[in-house]
């Protein structure tokens, strides 16, 4: 069975930094491509970064980009998000997928993610 399991989040002020993990069991994690989404209540899940199995080639949404780095440890069957220079509106739980063989992820939205993990919340405030 194919599981995801994310950790790391927490209460950080503005300005600050946190590294999610996502750890997989029962499935190589190299062998799909890996997403991270966020949920703050009231809004739609959002995603937030993607890295692609095939070429270590990523994504970002505008709203993240140049504070938030994706990365793959294959050894350790683990994807990060490094998140710097936090914000208020980055609070939200965070969760990572696993793609599928139709995933995308884009500035117009994605699909095809499965195998949620239970999800992380990320509060920043001062």
């Amino acid at each position: 069975q194919l599981q995801l399991v994310e950790s790391g989040g927490g209460l950080v002020q503005p300005g600050g930094s946190l590294r999610l993990s996502c750890a997989a069991s029962g499935f190589t994690l190299d062998y799909y491509d890996i997403g991270w989404f966020r949920q703050a209540p009231g809004k739609e899940r959002e995603g937030v970064s993607c890295i692609s199995s095939s070429d270590g080639s990523t994504y970002y949404a505008d709203s993240v980009k140049g504070r938030f780095t994706i990365s793959r440890d294959n050894a350790k069957n683990t994807v990060y998000l490094q998140m710097n220079s936090l914000k208020p509106e980055d609070t939200a739980v965070y969760y990572c997928a696993a793609g599928g063989p139709l995933a995308t992820m884009s500035a117009l939205g994605w699909t095809d993610f499965g195998s949620w993990g239970q999800g992380t919340q990320v509060t920043v405030s001062s």
